[in-house]
């Protein structure tokens, strides 16, 4: 039966709709209400007979071609009109390569192994992981691109950047990036890995056999190529922080800073008058974690023996050598912070890297507190403490609702087996109350309420005189109203001198974000993957919330996989299977307050 074409009056306002004469009354209110915004059980629509109800039979009302049916209701408190979309939908198969990439969800690319580069793959997969450093290198020019070689460079945005980029290792990884973000497919690094080799002529190292390229150790090629960009992204080339002009972009955030102080353990020291000595302030890059002892076997104590080190040296006070204890302190910790396993160390007797095994846990969450100046801990802390605190909360009002729905499923269950059983005049009453207690509900404080139930089989129970109870919509409302108090309180405890540093952590607080892992025995062989954390999809745009469904993406050169967060903590080595070398942490993220928020 074809469908007939109508106007539906609202108002003012007039609609063309598509009648479906097969259809029921209720099919055609959900057609009105999806051009008007009026919820079905609001409106009132006149035909011939009277008021249309749910279950009419349109195909017998004589609905004429061109009709006008009048419609009158309005929307209910609170509800938000349907809007057309802002932008038009696309399906996938109507999208080129480079919008399917980009879509939300989409499978990242995969890199090509070109002979023995999986240790450049799993570094740059990694670091990929850093957003702000991809949307630095769109901004970079390298110096002096006003001549040939700069002209050449700004053939990128025709995806020919490699012609120009050669022999700059920035402008490479510039050029990668934007190609790998238009393709799901594994794509061969091959400008930005002949630009390594240029810069870096120990990578070019040709295998024993002498059939190809050797393997190489996936930290050397990490703190090369940041070294690069620390001297490429300076303030004013490619910095999308002009305030923080005495930063360059690596600085600002992935660099954190040492306080050291080195004292003498001889007694004799001690006993000459010989005071510990402060060491001038020393820029890290990463944090390391020894693994060698038999006593560590947590990150938390690798990196505390890390920042313990011990050593001899000439004393000027015994005037011979003796022993020295150095401790290093954060004074600023990074937004960005990598964590080095120490596990390779050159054996003498096989004349290559080894490879440490033991097995060493890692935190998905990283509280770097304990590490911290005491200065920087009085910063810190009470900003960390009313993270926790607001998480608590947040978690008891997910529990106290999913108890809530639990509880009223429970009870529409029994309430259906008990009017089930009593007829089918019973079924149409729970039909009509299922109706009912869909619609809206106006909250009211002084509301009094009976409540409604069955005590041992007993009768109703009402309510005592001027007793009263909260409607779900004023729980909520506490819920909201609380849940924003402590947010608020939380971005006032931040310390204004670390909401000032561009670039710094507020909390103390990481969380895990990629991980490079080895497989073998030595730096020299093996293989290296990478994992990076899946961005979840945006289920709040007004404050950009993102849904975490604990996925991560596993990159293993071009295959790309998705795996759960319990294969990542896995990789605490313990043999040659896959282990963590380099763990990228993220400090965890402060509350974004909306614009009506902030003003509440």
């Amino acid at each position: 039966m074809s469908s007939i074409p109508v106007t539906v009056q609202h108002g003012a306002q007039k609609h063309k709709l598509d009648l479906d004469p097969s259809a029921n009354g209720e099919t055609f209110k959900y057609q009105v209400y999806s051009v008007t915004g009026v919820e079905p059980d609001r409106q009132k629509i006149l035909v011939k007979g009277g008021q249309l109800k749910d279950d009419a039979d349109l195909s017998k009302l004589g609905i004429k071609a061109n009709q006008v049916i009048r419609m009158m209701g309005t929307p209910a408190a609170g509800a938000q009109a349907i809007q057309k979309p802002k932008e038009e939908m696309k399906f996938l198969e109507d999208m080129s390569e480079a919008e399917a990439a980009r879509s939300e969800g989409a499978t990242p690319a995969g890199l090509q192994n070109l002979g023995n580069t999986c240790y450049l793959n799993s570094t740059l997969q990694t670091l990929r992981a850093v957003p702000e450093l991809e949307n630095e290198l769109l901004q970079y020019k390298p110096s002096g691109s006003g001549g040939p070689a700069g002209n050449l460079a700004d053939l990128s945005q025709f995806g020919l950047g490699g012609l120009g980029s050669a022999t700059d290792l920035t402008t490479s990884l510039r050029d990668l990036y934007k190609q790998m973000s238009e393709t799901q497919e594994g794509f061969p690094p091959l400008m930005f890995l002949n630009a390594f080799r240029q810069a870096y002529p120990q990578f070019a190292e040709r295998s024993r056999d002498g059939r190809g390229f050797a393997q190489q150790d996936a930290e050397e090629a990490w703190s090369q190529i940041i070294t690069t960009l620390r001297t490429k992204l300076k303030p004013g080339e490619g910095s999308s922080q002009s305030s923080e002009a005495a930063r360059n972009f690596i600085d600002q955030y992935m660099a954190g800073t040492f306080t050291r102080s080195e004292e003498c353990t001889d007694p004799a020291a001690k006993e000459a008058g010989e005071e510990p000595q402060e060491k001038p302030d020393e820029q890290f890059l990463k944090l390391n974690c020894y693994v060698a002892s038999k006593e560590i076997n947590h990150l938390r104590e690798g990196v505390q023996a890390a920042l313990t080190e011990t050593y001899t040296k000439n004393s000027p006070t015994l005037s011979r050598d003796a022993e020295y204890k150095q401790i290093s302190q954060i004074a600023r910790l990074p937004k960005y912070l990598p964590v080095h396993f120490v596990r390779f160390f050159w054996k003498t007797g096989v004349n290559k890297k080894a490879k440490i095994l033991r097995k060493v846990t890692f935190p998905q969450e990283l509280d770097c507190v304990e590490y911290c100046t005491d200065d920087l801990q009085k910063k810190l802390i009470p900003v960390r403490d009313k993270v926790r605190d607001l998480r608590k909360e947040e978690l008891d009002v997910d529990r106290a609702r999913k108890r809530q729905k639990r509880m009223q499923a429970g009870e529409e269950a029994d309430r259906a087996r008990e009017l089930k059983a009593d007829g089918p005049s019973s079924e149409r009453e729970l039909a009509k109350d299922k109706k009912n207690s869909a619609a809206p509900e106006p909250a009211s404080s002084s509301s009094k309420k009976t409540v409604e139930g069955k005590v041992n089989g007993s009768a109703d129970v009402p309510m005592a005189d001027g007793e009263t109870f909260k409607t779900d919509a004023e729980i909520e409302a506490e819920r909201a109203a609380s849940i924003l108090a402590s947010k608020k309180a939380l971005l006032a405890a931040v310390n204004p001198e670390l909401h000032a540093n561009a670039g710094a952590n507020q909390t103390g607080l990481y969380e895990l974000h990629g991980v490079v892992t080895h497989q073998g025995a030595s730096a020299d062989s093996g293989h290296y993957t990478a994992y990076v954390r899946k961005e979840g999809k945006v289920i709040d745009e007004k404050n950009g919330k993102r849904e975490d469904d604990n996925k991560w993406w596993w990159f293993n050169d071009d295959k790309v996989s998705e795996v759960d967060a319990e294969k990542v903590l896995s990789l605490s080595g313990g043999g040659e299977s896959h282990s963590a070398l380099i763990l990228l942490y993220r400090a965890v993220e402060l509350p974004v307050l909306t614009k009506e928020e902030q003003s509440t």
